[in-house]
């Protein structure tokens, strides 16, 4: 019996549309971009096929999310959520930008942790407002949130924060004190927390994961939680994603919404965000247990051909930062690695200055996959 998980054929995944595959020349191996190559959820695809079968394509419908979203968070996050305030976007992003509107006005300071997830720098100027940039603080390795920093920010006057957690591309899961210490401050400074929790369902084992809203009062009070199954389900292209209020005056803001904002959403976007968080347990679990071994995987592998790579294996996610500024590659080492290696890397230096240096790797594949990519990285330094 195949397995969706190590059994991929790169000659069939090479006649994928999505821009992971078509971006490049064809003997470029792609690790760009956060998508797994893996085999859709059997629950998912069933879901999408039903569709097509009635010619199901309209315009999409919120009703059930709520509920289904609300048993997922509960079974998967410990996490009790009213159904009655999960509201349909069409994605985290555009999600963001709609809040963003609402509590801020153009000029605002809104607060980002670089190395950070390169469009939240593009999402904050396109709407006029502007980036205040608060480093995560390395230790050791370790990514950590700048508290004192982050403080100064509120202080001299920020008036939103946009939380990436767990946190792309250091896959950081924050710490439940983490999470009280900024509700505490933004209750402090009267600061909206935005909180991008796109890969909180691929939290691995060793870490958990708590939805930010659900951190206490101040939270509550303060924050909207943005969530999706998008990552963990691999359907971006799908649209769908839900904004979720943890509090009546949260609700309040959310209830301001456009009407138009659910129409962002798409029709098979929302079947299989349903299929998935109904339906997908198993799958995820299998996935979870993918991504554990592919961390692993991946480190073994640097250690025997890039031993001088730094790299901690994330909390979270498919997502491996790694730091080749003992590689002799210069700032920007994906450029070395696309050209003598003919392997595509996130570039570091778009998820901020901290990024100088790095890379992304994305290693939601099979064992064999990843070998070949650490295989050309290794070419490439030795180029």
């Amino acid at each position: 019996m195949r397995n969706g998980f190590e059994d991929l054929d790169l000659a069939r995944l090479r006649r994928r549309h999505s821009e992971k595959w078509r971006l490049y020349p064809p003997d470029v191996l792609p690790a760009f971009i956060a998508e797994m190559d893996y085999d859709l959820a059997e629950p998912v695809r069933a879901a999408l096929h039903s569709a097509i079968d009635l010619d199901d394509c309209g315009y999409a419908q919120p009703a059930g999310i709520g509920e289904t979203f609300a048993r997922f968070a509960a079974a998967r996050h410990g996490w009790t959520v009213d159904p009655g305030r999960v509201h349909l976007v069409p994605d985290v992003m555009a999600g963001f930008d709609l809040i963003l509107r609402l509590t801020t006005e153009p000029g605002d300071r809104v607060v980002i942790n670089p190395p950070v997830y390169p469009p939240f720098f593009a999402h904050i100027t396109d709407a006029g407002r502007r980036v205040a940039e608060v480093p995560l603080v390395r230790t050791d390795g370790r990514w950590d949130l700048d508290f004192d920093a982050l403080e100064g920010a509120f202080a001299a006057g920020a008036r939103g924060y946009l939380l990436c957690h767990p946190h792309n591309p250091t896959g950081r899961v924050f710490s439940l004190a983490d999470l009280r210490r900024i509700a505490a401050l933004a209750e402090q400074y009267g600061v909206i927390v935005v909180s991008d929790e796109i890969h909180a369902s691929l939290t691995l084992p060793g870490a958990r994961h708590t939805p930010f809203v659900s951190a206490g009062d101040a939270a509550a009070e303060h924050g909207v939680t943005l969530a999706s199954a998008s990552k963990a389900f691999n359907i971006a292209g799908l649209k769908g994603a839900v904004a979720v209020a943890g509090s009546a005056s949260m609700q309040g803001l959310l209830r301001r919404l456009p009407a138009a904002s659910q129409y962002g959403a798409g029709l098979l976007g929302v079947l299989a965000s349903l299929a998935a968080w109904e339906s997908g347990a198993g799958w995820l679990d299998t996935l979870i247990a993918q991504l554990d071994h592919a961390r692993t995987e991946f480190g073994r592998l640097l250690g025997e051909r890039l031993p001088e790579a730094g790299y901690v294996p994330p909390e979270a996610s498919y997502l491996a930062w790694v730091d080749c500024a003992r590689l002799g590659l210069g700032p920007d080492p994906a450029e070395v690695f696309l050209r003598r290696g003919r392997v595509a890397l996130g570039r570091g230096l778009d998820f901020g200055a901290p990024g100088d240096g790095f890379v992304r790797v994305t290693i939601g594949t099979s064992s064999a996959l990843l070998a070949d990519i650490v295989d050309r990285m290794a070419t490439a330094v030795a180029g």
